[in-house]
């Protein structure tokens, strides 16, 4: 996130960080990603850190569980997968995730230095093959027992209808909220029209595996050399596409990943979660402008996603725009 949380202070943070042993001379936001808010430290013997503060209030409910299973997740993963960028575990009891007041859990990272992209980045032809022959090795990687299931369902779809069914009376919560319901009521007739094609097209799609989930240039690093996937909160089990849509854009992409794993892509798997996608990310900033929420750059960089994500699934061919 741009904006840092008026709700979080700080100084929770240099206290946090004690249970993994580590005392803060310098703490420095970070204004990256989309949804969560980042730091990064410095401890006292110089070594630097990355801390990530989820914002369970902007997730379902049970995402601290469902979190704690994705930091495991990683860090299992990170044993035999060198690409990982996992949580470092505390000293207390083992520990990938801790609670961080009534609203926040913090996770912390070795701090890497490398270059990273920004969503919507076009990745060159040799780009993606690293990046594919990255997906291939973790989705042929067995999966650890702490990995959660990612259904298919999109996970704001409950909320999304409801705002779809209440266009017709004010919404509250913000700056954002009155025209946020006119911009949704202007398209509810293709968002109602692309969730019955999403209902259509859902299905068996076979064996689930373990999957990123944002394998976008946004959570790439390249470091000495080597490709690293940061951002595992998302990790779980799925098929294959959930990952490879983001990523494969030729028939030779998805020729290289079959090669690779012996398993084809699914065209038609690949635009159900492209379309998932956008579906998701609606949800989320619609619910965020029908919450309370003020006039700031995360809103104004989520406004600007929502409308065009919306002038997006109103046209035929589809399309992704995003805050992150």
């Amino acid at each position: 996130m741009r904006d840092r949380p008026t709700d979080l202070d700080e100084s929770l943070l240099v206290t946090a960080l004690e249970a993994w042993g580590v005392e803060a001379a310098g703490l420095t936001y970070a204004p990256v990603g989309f949804g969560d808010h980042h730091w990064t430290a410095t401890g006292a013997d110089g070594r630097r850190w990355f801390l990530t503060a989820a914002d369970l209030a902007r997730k379902p409910e049970g995402a601290f569980e469902e979190l704690r299973r994705a930091m495991e997740t990683a860090a299992a993963l990170a044993t035999g997968l060198g690409f990982v960028v996992a949580p470092v575990p505390d000293l207390a009891g083992g520990a990938f995730l801790r609670p961080l007041g009534p609203r926040y859990a913090l996770s912390l990272f070795p701090f890497v230095e490398g270059v990273g992209g920004e969503f919507g980045d076009e990745l060159t032809a040799r780009d993606r093959a690293e990046v594919i022959d990255l997906l291939a090795e973790l989705h042929t990687t067995p999966p650890p027992a702490s990995v959660p299931a990612r259904p298919l369902e999109p996970a704001g779809r409950a909320e999304l209808e409801r705002a779809l069914a209440e266009t017709g009376r004010p919404w509250a919560g913000g700056p954002y909220a009155e025209p946020a319901r006119a911009l949704v009521a202007g398209h509810a007739e293709a968002l109602r029209a692309r969730l019955r094609e999403f209902d259509r097209g859902s299905r068996d799609l076979g064996r689930p595996v373990v999957t990123h989930g944002e394998p976008h240039p946004g959570n790439l690093l390249r470091h000495e050399g080597r490709r690293l996937l940061v951002d595992w909160d998302t990790v779980g089990l799925a098929v294959p596409e959930r990952d490879l849509w983001l990523v494969a854009r030729t028939p030779a992409d998805l020729a290289r990943y079959a090669a690779a794993t012996g398993r084809t892509p699914d065209p038609a798997a690949l635009g159900l979660y492209r379309l998932r996608w956008s579906l998701d990310d609606v949800a989320e900033f619609v619910a965020w402008f029908r919450s309370p929420h003020g006039s700031t750059r995360d809103a104004e960089l989520s406004w600007t996603a929502l409308t065009e994500t919306l002038e997006h699934l109103a046209d035929p061919a589809g399309g992704v725009a995003s805050a992150q």
